[in-house]
């Protein structure tokens, strides 16, 4: 069911969604979280997708604050979603204009479930301190995308600059299965016989320079960050290619071909054994954050520590 409100303000969308409760529109279920969507108008779709699919894991309301152009005629239109149309949770859009383009907590609070955690996901393009801003300030959780970012890398520098506790971002979420399986590789070496490590990956990848941050942290050697053009009529998402470890007994692999479920784990003698690494989806890194709500302390360390000392000249051609 989707029920449109046009010109209104906060307090009647919280009353119009009391009464589709009360007329038993609504299935009642137990909502884990308020999940608060920020977004621009033009990307509110593919995220509310993405949260949605979330949800069926985490059941939650979803508040969606969607900025249009503070050009415009000060407005704010609101649509609630329940039912099918928003997976396993309650989903209202706000699409605000003109002064209500400032996103602030008064936009939300009449929404938000009482004694639940709330979560804040910053869709796109990110502020230059999401923990100082008003709606950072209640979230138990931040994420952000730092990929969405027009400038990734330069939006990666920011977050750790303003790094605050139950900052996270999905950049690190997409390497969980990455750093998983390179933990497992660099079981099986000797520490001592590692020279030097090379992460290959698309230009600009903030994924790419997080990985190089932790292995450099965790093994004291040089890590070299090259980047792989992709073509550009490509629609496949920018990823990481490979990881080399360099030793003076012969290199040891892991690449996987963009676009590829299977990546290929190469071994100093030359053979080659297939891993399961597929690319992550967004809901699947989104549902993976909302399983945790304390901090994350290795990406605080990996933010903070590492990535400011590591070498980026190598992610960007045009560095």
């Amino acid at each position: 069911m989707i029920v449109d409100i046009e010109n209104t303000t906060t307090s009647k969308v919280s009353k119009k969604l009391r009464k589709l409760r009360e007329d038993g529109g609504v299935v009642a279920l137990t909502r884990v979280l308020t999940l608060v969507i920020l977004t621009s108008k033009d990307n509110a779709e593919p995220a509310i997708a993405a949260a949605n699919r979330a949800s069926r894991e985490h059941p939650c309301r979803i508040i969606v604050l969607a900025s249009g152009r503070a050009a415009d005629e000060t407005r704010l239109n609101a649509q609630i979603r329940v039912g099918g149309d928003a997976g396993a949770s309650e989903v209202i859009v706000l699409e605000a204009s003109g002064e209500l383009t400032e996103q602030n907590e008064a936009m939300v609070s009449a929404l938000l479930l009482p004694d639940a955690p709330i979560v804040a996901w910053w869709a796109d393009e990110l502020p230059e301190n999401v923990s100082s801003t008003p709606i950072g300030k209640i979230a138990h959780r931040r994420i952000t995308d730092s990929a969405m970012d027009p400038r990734p890398l330069e939006a990666l520098q920011r977050i750790s600059a303003h790094y605050a506790e139950g900052d996270t971002d999905l950049a690190w979420t997409r390497l969980t299965h990455w750093r998983i399986h390179l933990a497992s590789i660099l079981d099986t070496l000797d520490p001592a016989d590692l020279t030097s490590v090379t992460v290959e990956a698309a230009a600009d990848l903030p994924s790419a320079a997080l990985l190089a941050a932790w292995l450099q942290q965790a093994l004291q050697i040089p890590v070299s960050l090259v980047s792989t053009v992709a073509p550009a009529e490509s629609e496949l998402p920018l990823t990481l290619t490979a990881v080399t470890f360099h030793r003076a007994e012969g290199d040891v692999s892991l690449s996987r071909p963009r676009g590829e479920e299977i990546a290929e784990l190469r071994s100093a003698d030359g053979l080659v054994q297939g891993v399961p690494l597929p690319v992550r989806t967004l809901e699947v890194c989104l549902a993976e954050e909302l399983r945790r709500l304390d901090s994350d302390e290795v990406f605080g360390e990996v933010l903070t520590r590492a990535l400011p000392v590591t070498d980026l000249t190598g992610a960007s051609p045009a560095a």
